[in-house]
C-alpha cells in the first residue's frame, strides 16, 4: 500500500475501529506482529488521557540524538517538528506506538530499531510504570 508517496503496511481508522493490513505481511510473521502491535497501540494512545500523553511528550523532549524504534516515527523525527506543533504531536504518537511494538512484538532485532540504548531503557521504564499504574514513574 502507499500513502502520500510513502509505502505503508497498515492503516488504522480509530473512530471506525478498523485496521487494514497489507496481505504480504502474512508471509512475514515477525513483521506482522510488530505492525499489528504498533497499530493496536494507536487505540491505546487514544484512550490514555492527556496527563499520560503529556508524560510521554516530556520524555521525548528530553531525548538527545537521532534514531527511533520504527520508520513511522523516524521520518517524523528527522523533519525536526517544532515542539507542540501538529507534526510534533504526530511524532509523539508514532513514537509511542513504535516503542510499544519494540517492547511487545518479541523481535530482538530489526533494521528500524536505531534508537540508542539509554533512550531505550528510559522508554521501557516509562512503559513499565504506565502498565503498573505508577503515575510517579511516568515523569522520568
Amino acid at each position: 500500500m502507499r500513502a502520500k508517496g510513502r509505502e505503508v503496511h497498515a492503516s488504522t481508522h480509530l473512530h471506525r475501529r478498523v485496521m487494514i493490513l497489507d496481505r504480504e505481511l502474512l508471509e512475514r510473521p515477525g513483521e506482522l506482529r510488530r505492525i499489528v502491535v504498533h497499530e493496536l497501540f494507536h487505540f491505546v494512545w487514544l484512550r490514555l488521557g492527556n496527563p499520560t500523553r503529556a508524560g510521554w511528550d516530556a520524555l521525548l523532549r528530553r531525548e538527545k540524538g537521532s534514531g527511533e524504534l520504527g520508520w513511522s516515527s523516524e521520518w517524523r523525527k528527522r523533519e525536526r517538528p517544532a515542539f507542540g506543533s501538529r507534526r510534533w504531536r504526530e511524532y509523539v504518537c508514532e513514537s509511542f506506538c513504535d516503542t510499544a511494538a519494540w517492547l511487545y512484538a518479541r523481535l530482538k532485532r530489526h533494521k528500524e530499531f536505531t534508537l540508542g540504548g539509554e533512550a531505550r531503557r528510559r522508554r521501557a521504564a516509562w512503559f513499565q510504570a504506565m502498565v503498573e499504574g505508577r503515575p510517579e514513574g511516568l515523569r522520568l
